[in-house]
């Protein structure tokens, strides 16, 4: 069936196009946009080719700021096959011939990548993700740094080191000062996304959120990401009001008994209604998953990948399992490198123009393993820039590799890709 996407020129002109269109019974669907539209809306919306002639009119009726409408382009790997040039299994051949030809991938299809193994299988499968990576989003690794202001949490989730009832961990709160001055450090390296994270702690108020977004937004102007856990839906729409840009809220499996497991204190569908709350309000949406957790198989990964898709997620994170001192599950082994790889790879095959990060959690299990995730379709990082008195008591898991300025340029470079122009390289000079 042909579809089109209606790029607006901007986030309030789309979430308003969006609820035109819905209260006019056009069925939309909300999808990253295409990088080719630049980035005046991070979201286009998708409709049946059908609804466009109806659509543009009440568009238009309605006062609504368009970029365009355009047809939606389906994306091929042609030749992909024939690159990759290795004696493939069946089932895996048939699945790469769906991505040649721009076939979207069943989760069945995603099964097979994830339980595929041998040399030669996977290197087949991180060769298409890593050329759909480059065809979507090209060759620059985006850096983000994160500000983790909080080790205080409300819950008590069985896998998290800062778990509530976890007495091992030295607690801490940065003021709001402190996190102010950290911003405007990151600025000086050029960093333009700075990402606010911290445990559920209940102590940063609505109005304290607030009172951090719009002092580094005045300060520096970079791009605010807040990973601060369930909050109301009022919440989210006063942050975003007040200059937030981007969330992130993991799910960590779509499975409901595993999440039940691993969750003590959360409603699964409350976190689902949490992210859908997050894209009614126009905030570049982040989610993801952990790799290897108790019960876990590659058919819970792959209906992870397609809830990610069906959410129009605009970033996933994906990373293995790392036990964590004095939590339930601290004895548990971590997480697999190789599976973790696999389902960066299977994601950016199936979702195509996100943000993947080559995750923290990699770098701690296998210190090469952020540089194997940008060559199998990742293509960020971000850098833990927490105040260094505070930095070693943020154990969301044990033995957390430090992921810096230098740390990420020596990634980047050794996976073949490119830093960013906005980065000052003489942070990175003057790190060696």
């Amino acid at each position: 069936m042909e579809h089109y996407i209606i790029i607006c020129n901007s986030t309030q002109h789309m979430l308003n196009a969006d609820k035109i269109l819905k209260q006019n019974d056009i069925k939309t669907e909300l999808i990253p946009a295409p990088s080719e539209y630049g980035s005046v809306c991070s979201t286009a919306i998708k409709i049946n080719a059908y609804n466009v002639d109806v659509a543009k009119k009440l568009l238009k009726d309605n006062s609504i700021s368009l970029k365009g409408i355009y047809p939606y382009k389906i994306r091929k790997l042609e030749g992909i096959i024939d690159k990759i040039k290795e004696d493939l299994n069946d089932d895996l051949i048939n699945v790469l011939k769906k991505v040649e030809n721009g076939i979207e991938l069943t989760e069945d299809d995603i099964v097979v990548i994830l339980s595929s193994s041998g040399d030669k299988n996977l290197n087949s499968i991180f060769k298409a993700a890593d050329e759909m990576r480059k065809a979507v989003v090209g060759d620059i690794v985006d850096i983000r740094a994160a500000i983790e202001f909080s080790n205080i949490c409300r819950k008590n989730c069985f896998y998290c080191g800062l778990r509530r009832d976890n007495l091992s961990v030295e607690r801490y709160r940065m003021d709001i000062d402190e996190i102010i001055q950290t911003a405007k450090e990151l600025k000086k390296m050029g960093i333009r996304t700075v990402i606010l994270q911290s445990g559920e702690d209940p102590w940063y108020t609505e109005n304290k959120i607030i009172e951090i977004i719009k002092k580094i937004k005045k300060e520096t102007n970079m791009r605010i990401t807040l990973s601060i856990g369930e909050r109301s839906y009022e919440e989210y729409k006063h942050f975003r009001e007040a200059g937030a840009n981007n969330f992130l809220l993991k799910i960590e499996t779509t499975n409901r008994e595993i999440f039940k497991n691993i969750h003590p204190d959360d409603d699964f569908d409350y976190r689902v209604k949490c992210s859908e709350w997050l894209r009614e309000n126009g905030y570049v949406n982040g989610n993801g998953n952990i790799i290897g957790l108790p019960g876990q198989t590659a058919r819970d990964i792959a209906k992870d990948i397609l809830f990610f898709k069906d959410m129009g997620i605009h970033m996933v994170g994906i990373g293995p399992f790392v036990p964590a001192t004095g939590t339930p599950l601290e004895t548990y082994p971590h997480g697999d490198v190789e599976m973790t790889l696999k389902t960066v790879a299977a994601t950016r095959l199936v979702l195509k123009n996100v943000f993947i990060p080559a995750t923290t959690a990699l770098a701690t299990i296998d210190k090469d393993a952020q540089v194997k995730a940008l060559m199998a379709g990742a293509n960020t990082i971000m850098l833990i820039s927490t105040p260094s008195k505070y930095r070693s008591r943020y154990k969301i898991y044990s033995n957390k590799n430090m992921v810096d300025l230098q740390t990420a340029y020596r990634a980047v470079i050794k996976a073949g890709r490119k830093m960013p122009p906005y980065i000052n390289l003489e942070y990175i000079k003057d790190s060696e």
